[in-house]
């Protein structure tokens, strides 16, 4: 259970990972009966899905363009061979962080004696208002909630928060993590309030998608006040991602699963209508360990890997229009992901609604066969947005979003049905959020494309 400070009640929540059990609740029942009532009056086509792997982004001798990405979750093992990095992060960067203690940590010898040697130096010395840098690792960490048995590190007793952040880096290498620990709402706006973090990734949320008030006030001024991305997990379960406070809410990108590599088809335990579906089983680090991998599955790391992949994209197109910054700052930044300029010294920009309606139009449909023993769904030819929403991305999608923001080849626009059955969506997600729980906030808007601008789900 996890108290929800700005609901005043307690909310059972979940990590969105293969295997958690979730009751039947009433409520999501009757939401599940009308949406699908809804979507008997749309139906669509696939569309084959694009194959290219992405391209390496080149480093420049000024430190280098990048990108920040803010997994919120359990804790980061920062000994672990996969958040090892050569580079030393430069100062303003800390400085524009607010970094107030650095860590320097013991990097011989097995995972227990790193952690007893640097106890007394680090562990034991941080607390809640610390903004903490990992020399030689990718990692600057933050607990806001303060409420752990050690600050920022994954405990040993649970492992989810390092394997979140390893999705990401599987994505995008070179993203600079800012990790915040904890599954609040406090937690959420500690990344939110950073001016340089571009994406936000939570995996987390009531169990089962019950209608109740999670994190979405943090995430709605990350994004609407902010300008950030924010991929939300959709629940491990057939329920409707709408009223999910996690993927639900009009201005997150709602992320379900689908096997990857396998027969390409939408995981059963996975939410249904979100955004669009992603890889749902990977190989990802260990949190009690320095150098062991493990396989799992599940939204919540189908959810890191996007956010990994659109950080790959802004920190692409910021090399290419020598953008050295990061973040939408409204002030310095104009509230532009990316903003810089071109060969010629025209300017260049690229914004959250902009991001998102090239993920959309990247995002695409099987024609594959179907393994029935896979423990998959055939995703249907007839309005496979209820089931996957705009429909798959993996990191084949990097180069065409890239190509489609910088202009050099634009993307189709989806078929007219794919569009009328997104903004159904859409409308449904505003109106739902508009009237509960925040019915006085503006609803975001939308472009024909279908723009938009707690518990662990393993």
């Amino acid at each position: 259970m996890s108290e929800d400070a700005d609901a005043g009640m307690l909310i059972p929540i979940e990590v969105r990972s293969q295997g958690v059990q979730v009751s039947s609740l009433i409520g999501v029942a009757s939401i599940t009966v009308v949406l699908i009532l809804s979507f008997l009056a749309v139906s669509m086509t696939g569309g084959a899905g694009p194959q290219n792997a992405p391209a390496i982004v080149e480093q420049s001798d000024d430190w280098r363009p990048f990108s920040v990405v803010a997994p919120i979750d359990t804790g980061i093992n920062v000994y672990h061979d996969h958040f090892r990095t050569n580079e030393t992060y430069p100062g303003w960067l800390l400085d524009q962080f607010g970094v107030n203690k650095v860590c320097e940590l013991t990097f011989n010898g097995t995972w227990q004696e790193r952690y007893d040697a640097d106890k007394s130096t680090c562990w034991d010395t941080l607390n809640a208002s610390d903004i903490v840098y990992f020399p030689g690792t990718k990692i600057i960490g933050a607990s806001p909630d303060g409420n752990s048995d050690i600050l920022i590190l994954d405990d040993p007793s649970d492992g989810h928060g390092s394997a979140v952040t390893g999705a990401v880096l599987d994505a995008n290498p070179n993203a600079v993590i800012f990790f915040v620990e904890g599954f609040s709402t406090e937690a959420v706006l500690a990344a939110a309030n950073q001016p340089l973090v571009d994406v936000i990734t939570t995996s987390f949320g009531a169990i089962g998608s019950i209608p109740v008030p999670g994190i979405e006030e943090g995430t709605k001024i990350a994004v609407v006040q902010e300008g950030k991305l924010h991929t939300g997990a959709a629940d491990n379960s057939p329920s409707p991602a709408v009223q999910d406070a996690t993927a639900g809410p009009p201005w997150s990108i709602g992320i379900a699963g689908y096997a990857e590599e396998g027969d390409d088809q939408k995981e059963i335990m996975s939410g249904s209508y979100p955004d669009i579906s992603a890889d749902w089983t990977q190989y990802l680090p260990n949190h009690d360990d320095i150098d062991g991998y493990h396989e799992t599955s599940g939204t919540s790391f189908a959810t890191p890997r996007t956010a990994g992949i659109l950080s790959f994209v802004l920190e692409s197109l910021r090399h290419e229009y020598n953008d050295m910054g990061s973040g939408a700052s409204p002030v310095e930044r104009q509230g532009m992901l990316v903003n810089g300029t071109d060969a010629d010294g025209a300017s260049f920009a690229v914004s959250n609604s902009q991001v998102r309606e090239a993920l959309n139009l990247s995002a695409w449909y099987p024609e594959l066969g179907w393994d029935p023993t896979s423990g998959t769904m055939p995703i249907s030819p007839v309005a496979p947005c209820t089931q996957t929403g705009w429909g798959l991305v993996n990191l084949s999608n990097i180069e065409p979003m890239i190509s489609h923001l910088n202009q050099s080849q634009e993307l189709s626009q989806r078929p007219g049905d794919v569009v009328a059955c997104m903004n159904l969506n859409q409308e449904m997600r505003e109106s739902y959020w508009g009237a509960y729980p925040s019915s006085d906030e503006q609803s975001v808007s939308r472009t024909v494309s279908g723009d938009e601008g707690a518990a662990r789900r393993l």
